[in-house]
């Protein structure tokens, strides 16, 4: 399972706020730098992650971005819930529209157990798990 660019961006730029410490604010330009993100993506992703109460948003000279909740309280499925990510983990895996018990593919039933196994690992993972840890952003 692949996730979109924008989702992945989102994950990223949450992960670098709740490592390197939400006790001051972040500017967009100073994430898209280090992130390397274009700045006009990197402030359409945060405008998503504000209006989704991930971060707040303090505008003005020395304003910028810091997380509205502690990192522990954000996790990964959130994350993928916001940006809409979920919804294409129903859908077929061999490409065949959408997959349910009463209209299978091939590989529905096989498909079942990983899937879920996945969930629960991004329901599982919040941001504070991921801050202790060394990896690349």
């Amino acid at each position: 399972m692949q996730l979109q660019n924008t989702t992945q961006y989102a994950i990223r730029i949450l992960s670098y706020i709740a490592k390197y410490g939400n006790s001051r604010l972040y500017s967009a330009k100073e994430l898209s730098e280090i992130l390397n993100i274009s700045y006009k993506f990197l402030t359409k992703i945060m405008a998503k992650l504000v209006k989704s109460g991930f971060v707040y948003s303090i505008k003005g000279r020395e304003g910028g971005y810091k997380l509205s909740k502690p990192s522990k309280e954000i996790n990964v499925y959130d994350i993928l819930a916001a940006f809409r990510e979920l919804e294409d983990d129903t859908k077929c895996v061999l490409g065949i529209g959408e997959c349910d018990s009463n209209d299978k593919c091939a590989l529905h039933d096989q498909w079942i157990k990983p899937r879920d196994l996945i969930r629960k690992m991004y329901k599982d993972t919040s941001l504070d798990k991921l801050d202790g840890q060394e990896f690349k952003m």
